[in-house]
């Protein structure tokens, strides 16, 4: 993250996200797949390196493999054929689009930093229990705990969408878009930007 100065010289913190060029390997459409979608790749890996049906997938669409897939849902396809490609170019200033991407893992956390828990009392009574959850179940009925109760347990690496942010800047030269606040993930981590399901701007686009 870095900032930026508006046209009023009011400070905007922006996360600056690469766009790695995108090139189209599959197209879905509703006759075929059930519904519109194109999956895309970004990156470059050599074909030695994929297993036989990711590398048969790349050489039946002509397209150089790439690091990873993503699917990229879009209600007109017609644009995207297989082969094309598309960057930073497909954003514009002003825009509100939706991140997402997969949060930082924590590892094993304690249910005040997991929950949100308060923690028990610090007074009379209480011996090295005061981080702990408390009670979670009863007792003779229904002589079991319930599945979802709020326990500690694995933090974080989850699929995390940041809604409504703001496209504060884009240079398509250096294939870089500057998007107001922070977004879901690491540093080099992969992140979708689609347009905002809550502020559509009537114009679909992914990365």
């Amino acid at each position: 993250m870095t900032q930026v100065w508006d046209e009023n010289n009011n400070i905007v913190p922006v996360t600056v996200v690469k766009v790695t060029p995108c090139r189209v390997v599959q197209v879905k459409s509703p006759d075929t797949d059930g519904y519109s979608a194109i999956q895309v790749t970004i990156g470059h890996k050599e074909a030695k390196k994929l297993s036989s049906p990711e590398a048969g997938h790349f050489a039946k669409a002509g397209v150089e493999p790439g690091t990873e897939l993503v699917e990229l849902r879009l209600e007109d396809v017609s644009e995207y054929p297989v082969g094309h490609e598309f960057g930073a170019d497909t954003f514009e200033a002003g825009e509100t689009v939706d991140a997402i991407g997969i949060s930082k893992g924590k590892g094993f956390a304690g249910v005040m930093k997991r929950h949100n828990f308060s923690g028990q009392r610090a007074t009379h009574g209480a011996h090295l229990v005061h981080r702990m959850p408390g009670s979670i179940g009863q007792c003779a009925t229904p002589a079991r705990v319930f599945k979802g109760t709020k326990m500690a347990g694995r933090m974080g690496s989850d699929r995390v969408t940041t809604q409504s942010l703001k496209i504060v800047q884009t240079d398509p030269e250096k294939n870089v878009v500057l998007v107001k606040g922070s977004v879901p993930g690491p540093k080099g981590g992969t992140v979708i930007i689609r347009d905002a399901i809550k502020r559509s701007t009537g114009k679909v686009s992914g990365s």
